[in-house]
């Protein structure tokens, strides 16, 4: 099968000395190449290279070539990928944009005997309860997790105490705090924004813009499939980013490089930005001494000050997948390889600080020496899993429409509203 041309591709080869992993007897003498498409992370790769080699060490007949793309384009890559039907045998994808793989009959239910696993039970048995609920159909799973990742936010206390603000007092506990703090942050060079004080995970609207709307007593779908409920809240979230953006105060935009890219450059770039317990081992290896400083901090997701219930930033997860067009043959070795690759959720956790949901991990020394852990799981335990459905990932970009629509070209918010019912509804009627 003819493989599309990827922006970074790693084919691992066995070496000398590679850690015991385990010999597969249905592998043996069959030669195949598995690939695998994954997002960049620089510390999540070395060590998944290493597990690669290992496990072909132990099982020299299978080749497996390993390929990353950045994490804004892999959607699309793997979405055209299968279309193609020239998809690789392993993928991941956060969960509501791997949800359609699933509904489409695109992802091969996890063999348990290749997992490790006895059965559906024993392998639901080894994770924090639901936390395969979402990848479950008809009594089969299909994909394992690597990581179940919520987003608090980071902030620089050099760039507070530069604009006047004590951070351990002024951090914004409210999103009207945060609009007022980052008025006070802010600077320009004419309309350019040289410093933002916040700004948002654009184009991740599902995981961090719904939960704002929710907390006002909004919903995005009901449970008896009713779409955009409760128009107050969502206007004055709509409204909240009209006034955010370059047409308003001018504070942040999606047009600006990410800001939690700028974040661990330390360079007075961005004072606040939203991100994931991972943020942790990105900074320590690119900025070693403002991760070993004292001038950082995290904080919970902020909460408006009238919300009618608590709901932090949505939890996402990122589940490996195994593709359902792949040969049986090759459908095994993947299961069996990505079940070798998982075992290692303590070296996941201290290398690439990404938390596998389980049951052991998640009450482990090492997490909760991690700097602000005990921030993200308070947070995490008072959220909830990201929507997702059929047509989650259309709904995604629905969203963005929407809400980039209000900040970049005026659109008011009850008209993107009216636009986003409309839509969201459509989406929902085809599923």
């Amino acid at each position: 099968m003819k493989r599309m041309a990827a922006l970074a591709a790693f084919a691992i080869f066995a070496a000398s000395a590679f850690a015991q992993a385990p010999v597969i007897p249905e592998l043996k003498g069959k030669a195949m190449e598995i690939t695998i498409w994954t997002h960049e992370d620089p510390n999540r790769v070395p060590i998944e290279q290493r597990y690669i080699a290992e496990f072909m060490a132990a099982n020299p007949s299978v080749k497996v070539t390993y390929v990353t793309y950045p994490s804004a384009k892999i959607r699309e890559i793997i979405t055209t990928g299968f279309a193609a039907n020239q998809g690789p045998d392993i993928f991941n994808l956060e969960l509501f944009d791997e949800y359609p793989f699933i509904t489409n009959g695109r992802v091969a239910p996890v063999d348990f005997k290749m997992a490790g696993s006895k059965d559906l039970k024993d392998l639901e048995s080894k994770y924090l309860p639901g936390m395969l609920t979402s990848v479950i159909d008809g009594g089969k799973a299909y994909g394992l997790p690597v990581e179940l990742t919520n987003w608090c936010v980071y902030l620089n206390k050099k760039i507070f105490r530069d604009a006047g603000l004590d951070p351990d007092k002024d951090w914004p506990k409210t999103w009207e705090d945060v609009m007022a703090v980052s008025e006070k942050l802010v600077k320009r060079d004419g309309q350019i924004i040289t410093r933002r004080g916040f700004d948002f995970r654009y184009p991740y609207y599902l995981t961090s813009i719904v939960p704002m709307v929710e907390q006002l007593g909004g919903e995005l779908v009901s449970r008896d499939g009713k779409a955009i409920l409760n128009d107050a809240a969502w206007l004055k979230v709509l409204q909240y980013f009209k006034d955010f953006g370059p047409n308003g105060k001018n504070l942040g935009s999606p047009t600006y490089t990410d800001a939690r890219k700028l974040f661990d450059n330390d360079k007075n770039e961005i004072a606040m930005s939203l991100s994931g317990l991972y943020q942790e081992a990105r900074m320590k290896n690119a900025n070693p001494a403002f991760y070993n400083s004292k001038d950082w901090m995290v904080i919970p997701f902020p909460q408006w000050k009238d919300a009618k219930k608590k709901v932090p930033n949505n939890y996402y997860g990122h589940y490996y997948m195994v593709n359902a067009q792949s040969p049986k043959i090759e459908q095994q070795a993947s299961w069996a390889l990505l079940s070798y690759m998982l075992s290692h959720g303590q070296e996941y956790l201290e290398k690439v600080a990404i938390v596998q949901p389980m049951k052991a991990l998640m009450e482990s020394a090492t997490l909760k020496a991690m700097p602000y852990s005990d921030v993200f799981v308070k947070d995490m335990n008072a959220a909830h899993m990201v929507y997702y459905g059929a047509s989650s990932s259309k709904i995604d970009a629905m969203l963005k429409e929407a809400f980039e629509s209000v900040m970049l070209a005026g659109v008011e918010p009850q008209k993107a509203l009216d636009k986003l019912r409309k839509d969201v509804t459509a989406a929902l009627a085809e599923q």
